[in-house]
């Protein structure tokens, strides 16, 4: 049976790293019998250029009729001055999620032993390495809630959560920690934010009443950032808001060694998801076979896991991917005892790795 996923690279590098994602899928094809259809469709500032709008009604129309969406970057200095909503990010990314109803946005955060040097923490903190997730609720909170003010003198944004928001992502929280170390650290602003005041009596409810037997601790946002600096090994799945999730995102990116490692996924309640770096569209190098294609290779892997249950194929994968680490790096995450190669060779050992295994 043929898995229909919507292609969307973007802009910048996204093309690139996209290009590397797609040769794995086609190398699984050849390994597990697989049949994968691509269908590749324009979304943020190339569809700008075509169409003049960032999410072309066909593009939404084929990521409605595919089974997952693996998406790229978008972005770029060239449409920075658009109107908001005519702007890749707020015109295309934001809206994608809003329709399908992503309400969780899963992040791993791993370093490996062998990447240690490639994280700014020091090495004493890191030496086993370590391994956990965030769980950032995605359609709430102080993003979506009502703004106003005149622009000049004064400005608000409002932070708010329902009851139900809350209980379905600390739902998923919690079960992803029935499958992981077991742990869940909800992080809040419970003494200061009357919306974390809710968050926690909900996340004890429900925690009380179903995942009894899974550790929970909470952590205020200030002290959360802190303690993944000095103890990331502690954490397993770390379960938070919207604004709160979004900044631990990118720290969690950057002490792992760079955000080109790094993979998301967004999900809804009907299993449906967009899978997409964590990184941003990065101009700069655009064109240049210097992009890190692992983070868009990782979205594959979440991808297979969440969306197609192909749990085998996704195991081959990070093993190829750490097989391919123990020779090859990217310039992002170049030591002197590897061999530097560029996005389109890292894409090819993979490649490789994946059929010897």
């Amino acid at each position: 049976m043929s898995k229909k996923i919507a292609i969307l690279a973007g802009d910048g590098i996204g093309p690139e790293v996209m290009k590397q994602a797609i040769k794995v899928l086609q190398v699984l094809e050849k390994k597990f019998d697989h049949s994968f259809s691509f269908q590749e469709c324009l979304v943020g500032g190339s569809a700008i250029e075509k169409f003049n709008e960032p999410l072309p009604a066909q593009t939404l129309k084929i990521c409605q009729e595919s089974e997952a969406i693996l998406f790229g970057s978008v972005g770029g200095h060239r449409w920075d001055n658009l109107p908001k909503g005519k702007d890749p990010i707020w015109g295309a990314l934001l809206p994608l999620r809003k329709h399908f109803k992503f309400f969780a946005n899963i992040r791993p955060a791993s370093m490996l032993p062998m990447m240690a040097d490639s994280s700014p923490l020091k090495k004493e903190i890191i030496k086993d390495g370590f391994d956990f997730t965030i769980v950032r609720e995605l359609t709430g909170g102080i993003y979506f809630g009502e703004k106003g003010g005149d622009g000049e003198n004064e400005a608000f944004d409002v932070m708010k959560y329902q009851k139900q928001e809350i209980e379905r992502i600390a739902r998923l929280a919690f079960k992803m920690a029935q499958n992981s170390k077991g742990k869940v650290t909800s992080v809040d602003k419970a003494n200061v934010l009357r919306t974390s005041v809710l968050w926690r009596k909900i996340v004890e409810r429900i925690h009380k009443e179903e995942f009894s037997k899974i550790e929970l601790e909470h952590l205020y946002i200030d002290n959360a950032s802190m303690q993944i600096l000095i103890r990331p090994q502690d954490f397993d799945i770390i379960l938070t808001a919207n604004m709160f999730g979004d900044i631990l995102s990118d720290e969690a990116a950057q002490i792992s060694g760079s955000l080109g490692m790094q993979s998301s996924a967004s999900l809804n309640e009907k299993g449906f998801g967009m899978f997409e770096p964590s990184g941003g569209s990065a101009p700069s190098i655009a064109g240049k076979n210097i992009a890190n294609p692992i983070a868009q290779i990782g979205c594959v892997v979440l991808m297979l896991e969440y969306c197609f249950n192909f749990l085998q194929e996704a195991a081959v994968i990070k093993k190829a991917v750490l097989k391919t680490l123990e020779q090859y790096r990217t310039a992002d995450i170049h030591s002197i005892e590897y061999k530097k190669i560029g996005t389109e060779e890292m894409g090819d050992r993979i490649a490789e790795n994946i059929l010897r295994i």
